[in-house]
């Protein structure tokens, strides 16, 4: 039985009914739950391993008319309780053992600021990151380089990719809810594997 998880952005009535799931479940299922995540975590530290996660919450979907990529302003971006969740996200790294990583993000603000409040490194920006949401007919083009440029990165470190959900379901088949990680395995053909997902409140 899947353990639920219950987001930080869930209505009060969500809440309540996810609590009440979760003290349903059998015995020994958040135990499962827990290993599952230990599991994430250690091959994470591995090298040739990756995080492939959703920016944290910013309300609303999509970006408005005319939105530039230099202006925050003309973009969709984090609310005060997704900048509180992106501190989160790295406040869970370090307590999992990875303190510095190296960080690539997407050029949107959201993403950027994702990145930056995490606080586990520079920031180097990768068009490649960036979300084709609103042109869908550079999903095949753009994922296929990503790939690409993923297969000759040095793994060696930790590495952590800030993106958008169009990326990582492209990348990972997962549609991860704000914040979520996703931990991800390149082989040695440079084939790219799930490991785990870890959601974040």
């Amino acid at each position: 039985m899947k353990t639920p998880v219950i987001h930080a952005n869930a209505p009060g009535s969500s809440r309540r009914a996810v609590l009440a799931a979760l003290l349903a479940l059998p015995a020994g299922a958040g135990a499962r739950s827990a290993i599952a995540q230990s599991d994430s975590w250690a091959a994470l530290r591995r090298p040739g391993s990756f995080a492939l996660i959703r920016h944290a919450l910013a309300p609303g979907t999509n970006d408005p008319s005319g939105f530039r990529l230099d202006d925050c302003a003309t973009q969709r971006n984090l609310s005060a309780e997704g900048r509180a969740q992106a501190v989160r996200i790295g406040e869970l790294f370090r307590a999992n053992g990875i303190a510095a990583a190296d960080v690539h993000s997407s050029q949107w603000c959201r993403c950027l600021e994702t990145a930056t409040l995490m606080k586990l490194g520079e920031t180097r920006q990768q068009p490649l990151l960036n979300s084709f949401f609103q042109d869908r007919t550079r999903e095949t083009q753009q994922i296929e380089a990503l790939r690409q440029w993923i297969g000759q990165l040095d793994l060696a470190r930790p590495t952590v990719f800030v993106t958008h959900q169009v990326v990582v379901t492209a990348l990972s088949q997962i549609f991860p809810g704000s914040g979520e990680i996703v931990v991800m395995q390149r082989a040695t053909d440079r084939r790219l594997s799930v490991q785990g997902r870890l959601p974040t409140a």
